[in-house]
């Protein structure tokens, strides 16, 4: 057996055991990529991350507990009208909220500016950033909802969200960039 069947047998294992802890890790991970892959100057310290802190501790635990109310909202029901109404619902309420939570935590934690330039740049950003949201996620939400099984569901957003992230923060980096 090749080491990355194995290696994939026991990823899916711990998933199947400990979904919560294994969608929390593999949301840091993600997340810690996502850095890498923008060269954003936090990399030197690895093990300090606050962006794989914000994945394991934020959006891989949000992630999972959303996917299961949302299936217990919809009754797990894959029907188009199903989908859409999830894909809607998440359009509107997490959405927003997630890409709110991760300037403000970008602002304050990762650039370490005070709350009064924080507040600023979302006044000015956040609208932006959310409608390209709207433009780029529902075309996710739509394939993860109608045919992602529940348990692998935070696993794509995660990875969907490391691409997106790297769209953020470089994005973040070149309006910080352009303004110093």
């Amino acid at each position: 057996m090749s080491i990355a069947k194995k290696g994939l047998q026991q990823y899916l294992q711990q998933l199947q055991q400990h979904p919560l802890r294994t969608k929390a890790l593999t949301a840091g991970v993600y997340r810690r990529s996502c850095l890498k892959s923008s060269r954003h100057p936090e990399i030197a310290n690895p093990a300090t991350s606050p962006q794989s802190a914000f994945g394991c501790a934020y959006l891989g635990p949000f992630g999972h507990f959303y996917h299961i109310l949302l299936d217990k909202l919809f009754k797990g029901k894959k029907d188009s009208t199903t989908v859409a109404k999830k894909v809607l619902l998440e359009q509107v309420t997490s959405s927003p909220w997630n890409n709110l939570i991760f300037m403000l935590y970008y602002g304050l934690v990762i650039e370490g500016r005070p709350w009064v330039h924080v507040k600023s740049k979302i006044k000015k950003e956040y609208p932006t950033v959310q409608y390209t949201a709207w433009t780029f996620w529902p075309a996710i939400g739509w394939i993860n909802h109608r045919y992602v099984p529940l348990q692998f569901r935070v696993i794509l957003q995660s990875f969907v969200a490391m691409c997106w992230g790297i769209f953020l923060n470089l994005r973040a980096r070149s309006l910080t960039l352009t303004k110093d």
